[in-house]
């Protein structure tokens, strides 16, 4: 593993948070959001997208609550990760972290690095965050997470994924996941996909 703490201060492309998590199912996903970025989404997302993004409204309009405990959707960033994005949920009563998904099954990676990314940069601006969870629309159930202080490995699996896109070569990778290729909402355009219906 390549060590990584002293190069990220020297990182300058800013990075979005839900790109640590497109980064670890695909890297090359990110380069076909980039290139589909213009267009409706409706014409290129999966049903399951649509429907997350659904079940998500409430926090990108900020109707969630009214309560003056809780802030929603509010901008963060990250100046020693360089990463950049919005949160869902901080309750200032209880400085907890809160990460909405429509239906959780698995904890994958990816959902805890979008975590950490928000916790970053809620830390850097100031609040206090004493705890993370993941909640799980669907069954309404709620999933706590270790703060990054507490889970060395996963704060450098965190860094590392950081250091890996911004040093990501396009032209080098090969996919070798056929499954993650079949779930894929770019798999009809990508030239490198191991799926073919």
């Amino acid at each position: 593993m390549v060590c990584i703490h002293s190069e990220i201060d020297e990182m300058k492309d800013i990075l979005t948070i839900t790109t640590l998590n497109d980064y670890i199912f695909c890297p090359i996903s990110i380069y076909y959001h980039n290139i589909l970025n213009d267009l409706a989404t409706e014409s290129y997302y999966s049903d399951s997208q649509v429907k997350g993004k659904n079940a998500h409204q409430s926090i990108d309009q900020k109707t969630y609550s009214t309560s003056n405990n809780v802030l929603q959707g509010i901008d963060v960033y990250s100046d020693k990760y360089h990463i950049t994005g919005k949160i869902d949920l901080y309750y200032k009563d209880t400085k907890t972290l809160s990460e909405r998904k429509k239906k959780i099954v698995t904890i994958y990676d990816g959902y805890v690095f979008q975590l950490y990314g928000q916790y970053f940069g809620m830390i850097e601006q100031g609040y206090e965050v004493e705890k993370l969870q993941f909640h799980s629309i669907d069954d309404n159930k709620t999933y706590n997470l270790k703060l990054p202080e507490e889970d060395p490995d996963m704060k450098k699996k965190f860094e590392q994924v950081i250091w890996d896109i911004n040093h990501f070569n396009v032209n080098s990778y090969h996919p070798v996941n056929e499954n993650k290729c079949r779930n894929c909402i770019y798999t009809y355009i990508c030239a490198e996909s191991l799926y073919d219906e």
